[in-house]
C-alpha cells in the first residue's frame, strides 16, 4: 500500500469517526483503551461511581477479546463458527447493551479495531444477532437493526487492510 493510499484511508477513517455521535465516540475511545489495553481507563475514563462500575464489567466482557482474536475461522471453518461466534456475539450484546452505540457503522468501526480486519466478514452476523437479543430494548433493537444497510448485509467480499486511525482520549489540557 502506498503512502498516498494510506493517508486517504486514515483521513477517511477519521471522517468517518467524525459523523458519530459524540457519545459514541467516547464509548469507542474508552472501548479502545480497555480492549486494547492502550492505558489505566479506571483513571482516564472512571469520573463518577457508576463510570467505574461500567468500565470494571466492560474488562470483564472484553476478557475474551485475546482469545478471540486468534479463534478467527479460517475461511468461514464451519466447525469452529459456533463458538467464534457465540463469543463475539456475548462480547456485542454486552457493547450494545450499554446505550452508547447507535449504529452498525460505530460497531464495524470499534470491533475492527479491537479485532482487527479478519472479523469484517462477521460483523453483520454478530451485530444482527446481538442486537435482536431481548437485552435489547425493543424500540432501540429496530433503530439498530434498520441501521445495517443491505450493502454492509450482503457484501460479496470485505477489505482486508488494517483500521489506519485509532481515536484516543485528548484531555481538555493537551487540547490547548
Amino acid at each position: 500500500m502506498t503512502l498516498a493510499s494510506t493517508s486517504t484511508l486514515a483521513i477517511s477513517e477519521m471522517r468517518e469517526f467524525a459523523g458519530f455521535e459524540p457519545g459514541e465516540q467516547a464509548f469507542i475511545k474508552r472501548s479502545l483503551d480497555v480492549g486494547l489495553a492502550r492505558c489505566d481507563a479506571f483513571r482516564l475514563w472512571g469520573t463518577s461511581e457508576a463510570e467505574r462500575i461500567a468500565i470494571r464489567r466492560q474488562y470483564v466482557a472484553y476478557q475474551d477479546l485475546k482469545p478471540l482474536r486468534a479463534m478467527i475461522p479460517p475461511g468461514g471453518a464451519p466447525g469452529e463458527i459456533e463458538r467464534f461466534i457465540g463469543k463475539l456475539v456475548r462480547i456485542a450484546a454486552f457493547d450494545l447493551a450499554q446505550d452508547r452505540i447507535a449504529s452498525f457503522s460505530a460497531f464495524r468501526f470499534l470491533y475492527e479495531r479491537l479485532i482487527g480486519p479478519e472479523i469484517r466478514p462477521f460483523l453483520p452476523s454478530a451485530f444482527c444477532a446481538a442486537a435482536a437479543l431481548p437485552q435489547i430494548q425493543p424500540e432501540r433493537r429496530k433503530i439498530l437493526l434498520q441501521s445495517l444497510s443491505e450493502a454492509a448485509a450482503t457484501a460479496p467480499g470485505w477489505s482486508k487492510a488494517s483500521p489506519r486511525f485509532f481515536p484516543e482520549h485528548v484531555g481538555e489540557a493537551e487540547a490547548a
